[in-house]
C-alpha cells in the first residue's frame, strides 16, 4: 500500500515547496481538492504548475467537481496534463453539495449526477480520439496513457459505485474509518465484478492530518472549519482530524488491512515542514 499527501489551500505560494518535498519523499501522490466559490487555487492549473517542479510524484484531483467544468475543455485540460506530466496525471472526480459553487456557473445543482453521466460518456470518447459531435471533430492531444488519465470517483452513494464500475478505474473514500470504509470498499469490488470488467479496482482512502506545534494544529483546524462550515459534517471532520504520529500509523495498518492500494493524508496547514513530520510518521 502507497501513501499520498494531499496539498493544503491556505497558502498557494506555498505549493511548489510542498510538492518538491514530497517529490523528494516516498510518497506516490499529491493532491489538490476542488471548490469555486472559495479561496483555493484551481487544481487544474495548480498541478501543471507543480507537474513542472516534480519528476516521479503523481498529481491526483481529490476531488474535482466535473459538473462545473465545460465537458469538452476538461477533456483537453485533462488530456493536456497526463501528456506533459509523463502519465502521472490521476483525475479525482466527484460532485460536492455547495449551492454556490453551481450557481456561480449556471449549472441547476439537482441535475448534477445525470450530467456528470453525460460527462463521462463524452469524456471516454474524446481521450479515445472519437469525433466530439456530428459538426465537431476529435479533440486532442491524445492523453499520455491510452484511454485517459487514471479516474477515480469520490462519494458515498450507490450511484458512485455504479460510477466507478462503468466508467471509473477506482474508488476514493474520505473521511471514514477504516471499518465503515471495508464495507464500501467490498461494494465497489462487487458492482466491479458484476460489470465484468477485467482486473479489480482501485481503492484510496483519504484522512484528514496535522502534525506539528500546537500553532500548526490551531491553523489546520481553522482551515478545516473554514472549508466546511456550514455543514452537519464540519465538527466531525475538525474532531476528526489526526494530529499525532501514533494516530497516523494506526489509520494507515487499518486501511492496509482493508485492502487499500493507498491512503491519501490530506493536510490542512500550511507548514512545509509537515511534508517531513508525515513521513517520518509513516513512511
Amino acid at each position: 500500500m502507497s501513501v499520498g499527501l494531499g496539498l493544503p489551500i491556505g497558502d498557494p505560494a506555498t505549493l511548489l515547496t510542498w510538492a518538491r518535498r514530497a517529490d523528494a519523499a516516498p510518497f506516490r501522490s499529491i493532491a489538490l481538492l476542488d471548490r469555486l466559490a472559495y479561496g483555493n487555487p484551481e487544481p487544474l492549473i495548480t498541478l501543471a504548475a507543480l507537474a513542472g517542479a516534480t519528476s516521479r510524484v503523481r498529481l491526483q484531483t481529490e476531488v474535482l467537481l466535473a459538473p462545473l467544468h465545460r465537458t469538452a475543455l476538461l477533456a483537453k485540460q485533462a488530456a493536456t496534463l497526463d501528456l506533459l506530466s509523463g502519465a502521472r496525471f490521476t483525475l479525482g472526480i466527484g460532485l460536492g453539495g455547495r449551492a454556490d459553487d453551481y450557481a456561480a456557473v449556471g449549472v441547476d445543482k439537482r441535475t448534477r449526477g445525470r450530467r456528470l453521466d453525460g460527462q463521462m460518456a463524452r469524456l471516454r470518447s474524446v481521450w479515445a480520439g472519437e469525433p466530439y459531435g456530428a459538426d465537431v471533430g476529435p479533440i486532442g492531444p491524445a492523453p499520455a496513457r491510452t484511454g485517459g488519465p487514471e479516474v477515480l470517483f469520490g462519494g458515498f452513494v450507490p450511484a458512485v459505485i455504479r460510477r466507478v464500475a462503468r466508467w471509473g478505474d477506482g474508488f476514493l473514500g474520505a473521511a471514514l474509518p477504516a471499518p465503515l470504509m471495508d464495507g464500501l470498499f467490498r461494494k465497489v469490488e462487487a458492482a466491479w465484478d458484476e460489470a465484468g470488467r477485467p482486473g479489480r479496482p482501485r481503492l484510496v482512502a483519504q484522512v484528514n492530518v496535522a502534525l506539528g506545534p500546537e500553532a500548526v494544529l490551531d491553523e489546520a483546524r481553522r482551515e478545516a472549519r473554514a472549508y466546511y462550515d456550514p455543514s452537519e459534517y464540519t465538527d466531525h471532520v475538525v474532531n476528526g482530524l489526526l494530529t499525532t504520529e501514533r494516530q497516523l500509523r494506526d489509520t494507515v495498518t487499518a486501511f492496509r488491512a482493508i485492502g487499500a492500494d493507498e491512503v491519501m493524508l490530506y493536510c490542512w496547514a500550511t507548514d512545509p515542514d509537515q511534508v517531513d513530520r508525515i513521513a517520518d510518521a509513516v513512511l
